[in-house]
């Protein structure tokens, strides 16, 4: 595991990096671990290295691990993968992130179900950018309709957008992509206070996502090496 922690520190090094091409400060990037398939075993050499916010997409595989991470009280849990209705009520109760809603309906149950003796959730819209069809997320035109929703919902709170740019596209075109997004992004600002986070960039393209203002990546391979599934 010693080679986690190793690849924490150069993930953390290329975000430097890619700041300070930028002009950012570092401070103003946030590093989501994307440990979907991975043990809790991994999580925990993450932690110790202190790193806290991780990243799930399986429900019923993340309690799991939040069972088995029970001590590790500051840790930050992500919701990050499509979201079904007969999945909110544990997503909303185990969660402290939502960054792929992309229906009001979502968004409303996840409000309501909501247990009322923890803070509301802090929430993304997920934008499917370059509109493809095996993808989850609103269409670029429909992020201020349900932005407006989510804002009037008690138990959410609105914090910004998240993407998914297409794989295997040409620098032109992601770079296209990442700043349509922060288009969207820069108006949701103009709008609403709480708005402050765009995640936007993975282990591929975190440079050039940094470069168009992300203020979160999610890191998966890079973190972990290739996933089993």
């Amino acid at each position: 595991m010693n080679s986690i922690v190793e690849r924490l520190k150069e993930v953390r090094m290329s975000i430097e990096s890619a700041c300070q091409q930028c002009n950012r400060s570092p401070e103003s990037v946030q590093l989501l671990a994307v440990s979907k398939t991975q043990p809790a075993s991994a999580i925990q050499h993450l932690y110790a290295a202190g790193q806290r916010d991780f990243g799930e997409n399986y429900l019923q595989e993340a309690l799991l691990k939040q069972q088995q991470l029970t001590d590790l009280h500051d840790l930050t849990w992500h919701f990050i993968g499509p979201i079904q209705s007969n999945k909110t009520r544990d997503i909303a109760a185990h969660f402290t992130w939502v960054q792929s809603i992309d229906r009001k309906k979502i968004a409303r149950r996840l409000s309501e179900q909501r247990p009322s003796h923890l803070p509301p959730l802090q929430v993304l819209i997920q934008v499917n950018i370059d509109d493809e069809a095996s993808k989850s997320g609103v269409a670029a035109e429909q992020v201020s309709d349900l932005a407006a929703y989510i804002d009037d919902l008690p138990q959410l709170e609105l914090r910004g957008l998240m993407t998914i740019p297409a794989a295997d596209t040409d620098s032109d075109q992601q770079q296209a992509s990442f700043t349509a997004m922060q288009r969207l992004f820069s108006g949701l600002t103009s709008q609403y206070s709480t708005v402050d986070t765009l995640s936007m960039g993975m282990s591929n393209d975190l440079a050039a996502a940094i470069a168009a203002g992300s203020t979160m990546v999610r890191v998966g391979t890079a973190l972990f090496g290739k996933r089993e599934r």
